[in-house]
């Protein structure tokens, strides 16, 4: 898992650190899904565990994902294929990893619902280099949903952000075109980054294209840097590896809850496409 090993007394400041992120932003994550959802038959969906919180801006809920909706309703399975960068840190120290917390989330709250999470992540990959890739692996897995973690490589690689955007456009309008739903998983925080204008101006080219093309965005960058903000304004020293420990398991929290409210928005019921181009 990327960021390392946290420290001896780590797990105690991430717990608590973990618990007050709950107490303030639970709230109004909860109620962004609940001002974006309609009346559909929704399910409850369970809570976000004490241990993860993020503030409403780093999870975009309620965004159409029509192709997996009809994945839900005519094939009961879901293929989510995982790309980008840090999509490898994700899988975590066991079989399935985080995205696991996705799988089980999923299964559990649409009830006869497969899941398979198909792992094609590439540490340090560049998005338009992923760009390339993203049109094999989609034909091969015959995915339904892209899970995209994008940004980071490019930041630190300095790659200009109007070509980064005009790359990740590109690739989010191929893969509308071909009936697949994108997730945008945003870059990672550092507090050495936090003054960079080309870091942030990489993190801004993501929140653009996302409202560009509609597409669900989880901020990867708000959730951890809410938390190292609190625990400073505490007097608590939290290191970067700590942040980046509940980093991920909690974006896979908030990620499947997102998926899981992009499947009842406003609107009226998925149509079936019809057959998908070929790559």
């Amino acid at each position: 898992m990327a960021g390392g090993v946290a420290g001896p007394g780590a797990e105690g400041v991430m717990r608590r650190g973990r618990t007050l992120w709950l107490t303030v932003m639970l709230a109004a994550t909860v109620a962004a899904w609940a001002q974006r959802a309609n009346g559909q038959d929704k399910p409850a969906l369970a809570p976000v565990p004490k241990e993860c919180l993020a503030p409403a801006a780093a999870v975009v809920a309620g965004l159409p994902l029509p192709n997996i909706a009809v994945a839900l309703k005519e094939r009961k399975k879901i293929t989510i294929l995982a790309i980008g960068g840090t999509s490898a840190s994700l899988r975590g120290p066991v079989s399935g990893g985080h995205y696991a917390i996705v799988e089980r989330f999923l299964e559990s709250t649409f009830k006869g619902l497969d899941v398979v999470v198909v792992h094609r992540g590439v540490s340090g990959e560049l998005a338009s280099h992923a760009a390339e890739r993203i049109r094999i692996e989609v034909a091969l897995t015959g995915a339904d949903l892209l899970l995209w973690q994008l940004g980071t490589a490019d930041a630190l690689a300095r790659v200009p952000p109007a070509e980064f955007h005009e790359s990740v456009s590109q690739t989010i309008a191929w893969l509308k075109r071909h009936k697949i739903d994108v997730v945008l998983v945003g870059l990672r925080y550092a507090r050495s980054m936090a003054n960079d204008a080309h870091y942030q101006a990489i993190r801004a080219a993501i929140q653009a294209v996302g409202k560009e093309h509609n597409v669900l965005r989880i901020g990867r960058y708000d959730a951890e840097e809410t938390l190292a903000r609190i625990r400073a304004e505490q007097g608590v020293t939290i290191s970067e590896a700590e942040v980046t420990e509940v980093g991920y398991s909690c974006m896979a929290e908030h990620l499947a809850r997102a998926i899981a409210s992009g499947l009842f928005v406003t609107g009226a019921p998925p149509k079936a496409p019809p057959g998908r181009k070929e790559p």
